[in-house]
């Protein structure tokens, strides 16, 4: 995990790097900046750098593309038919079936979530796609941070038919309080952090939940 880790501050500031550079590159070339920085990089590689820059960019976009949404597809269908539907108590003739209703059903999901993006992205001009999964993921993977560190560091028993309340009201108060945060909060904005802000409103929930429970062994 460790090696991991110093792995990915490196491979990181290559990519930040390399971003860099391709406005330094427009710059120097006085190409004009698209609306939205997400079409830097596929205008200089179609139109600047040449036919192999292009086949290079759209093949290295298909497979990034594939390979993360083939993992995000196996991941989903997996939890959902063995923590929801119990599959491991079914026939295989129905498992067989069942994964395969549930992995096509996980397509089309993820195919409306990528037009969601567009139609959002579409109506903010000044945003990009990066931000706005960052932005969402602030939501999505608050509770997950909450849950973690309180397993991690505290040995409190919880009242566990609660803790999907929490995991639903933690973001619901931190999308809120990100809304009004600048009139709340003399007007400071919450960025990326909120991630941060979901994750301790989470761990307080859980604490609350944990009063009347003994510490785990």
């Amino acid at each position: 995990m460790f090696w991991f880790s110093l792995v990915l501050v490196l491979v990181n500031l290559a990519f930040l790097t390399l971003g860099a550079l391709l406005y330094l590159f427009a710059e120097a070339k006085g190409i004009a900046l698209p609306a939205k920085t997400d079409a830097l990089y596929p205008l200089l590689a179609f139109e600047h750098f040449g036919l192999f820059a292009g086949i290079m960019f759209l093949l290295g976009i298909v497979a990034a593309t594939y390979s993360s949404a083939d993992s995000a597809l196996a991941a989903l269908t997996t939890s959902f038919c063995v923590d929801f539907l119990g599959i491991e108590k079914r026939e295989a003739s129905q498992q067989t079936r069942l994964v395969r209703r549930v992995h096509i059903g996980f397509s089309v999901f993820m195919v409306l979530l990528i037009l969601l993006f567009k139609e959002i992205s579409d109506a903010y001009p000044n945003s990009n796609v990066l931000g706005q999964v960052f932005t969402a993921a602030g939501y999505t993977y608050g509770p997950l941070l909450g849950l973690y560190s309180f397993g991690m560091f505290t040995r409190r028993g919880v009242w566990d038919k609660a803790v999907p309340v929490v995991c639903v009201l933690a973001p619901v108060l931190a999308f809120v309080l990100n809304t009004y945060s600048k009139e709340w909060l003399w007007g400071y904005q919450f960025g990326f952090e909120i991630l941060l802000v979901n994750g301790l409103f989470t761990f307080l929930g859980l604490l609350c939940l944990s009063i009347r429970y003994p510490v785990r062994a």
